[in-house]
């Protein structure tokens, strides 16, 4: 496995991180292990979670795969690069969810408690909070970093415009800089090429891209004459309608007819096509997936 710098950090990363974000709905805790060793023995050692996960869930299975993630690396906490993330919903009350202070500062302990370690290397705000200022989140994850609980921090599902603001915040008030962007990207979603890409690879802001594979879409096992099969991302809780949203068109499945004769005619499979392709790009750093839709 090869590994490459977190952007402009001296953090080591494997060039494939496993995204867990099944881990407790989709698939069980053996199953979910099961996956992990397979990883580990593939030499990936870039694990992410978030404190909303399992995928399709709601707040009361919300903190199930990060329990089941820190259950795993117990006696093996050194030899894994840890991301998680928070910002969604994770209780009753409406200071349970967002980027402020408060959240921020609880929801960091709260992970660190169910993934049984005192620091994860990577803490991420997984969506932008339009209700909080710019600058007390940026805050909040300077106090993260500089009270031990994080090594780095970062951003999943911002515009480009917000990273580049949130850049140049965090130089002007002399906080700790983002390593980090997870966005999505894959052969069938590529908006980001326009701006996001272009600016993480001037700034030196490694790219962790999310959905690969399209949801699964793009390992060339789904069909459009067959309806989305069930438990997969496609119906899966308070997933599906979403997935089903940004994949489940005809236009998609046409584009992946003549993706699997590329394929084809290259000797690949359509899934190490699909991650080879998005790793051919200069500004990805490490895409987060794994093969099961």
């Amino acid at each position: 496995m090869d590994h490459v710098n977190l952007g402009r950090t001296g953090l080591a990363v494997s060039r494939l991180c496993l995204g867990t974000m099944t881990f407790g709905l989709q698939c069980d805790e053996v199953q979910s292990h099961a996956i992990l060793d397979k990883a580990a023995e593939g030499g990936v050692y870039f694990l992410d979670t978030a404190d909303v996960y399992p995928l399709g869930g709601d707040i009361q299975t919300a903190g199930r795969t990060e329990e089941i993630v820190g259950g795993w690396l117990q006696g093996k906490r050194h030899d894994f690069v840890l991301a998680t993330k928070c910002v969604g919903r994770m209780g009753p009350r409406p200071w349970d969810q967002g980027m402020s202070r408060k959240h921020v500062l609880d929801a960091v302990d709260a992970s660190l408690r169910r993934l049984r370690t005192d620091y994860v290397d990577l803490y991420q705000l997984h969506m932008y909070d339009a209700t909080t200022p710019l600058d007390e989140a940026l805050e909040a994850l300077d106090t993260v970093v500089r009270s031990g609980k994080a090594r780095y921090v970062g951003v999943s599902n911002w515009p480009a415009y917000k990273v580049a603001r949130a850049i140049g915040r965090a130089e002007v008030k002399g906080l700790v800089p983002l390593a980090s962007v997870q966005p999505r990207y894959n052969l069938l979603f590529r908006a980001f090429e326009r701006d996001l890409l272009p600016l993480c690879r001037e700034e030196g802001v490694a790219v962790i891209p999310y959905n690969p594979l399209a949801g699964g879409l793009l390992t060339g096992k789904h069909r459009p004459t067959e309806k989305p099969p069930e438990g997969s991302r496609f119906t899966l809780g308070t997933a599906g309608a979403m997935y089903q949203a940004r994949y489940w068109h005809d236009r998609q499945f046409e584009a992946i007819q003549a993706l699997e004769t590329l394929a084809k005619d290259a000797g690949l499979s359509m899934t190490t096509m699909a991650v080879g392709w998005v790793l051919a790009n200069p500004a990805i750093t490490a895409p987060s997936s794994w093969t099961t839709a």
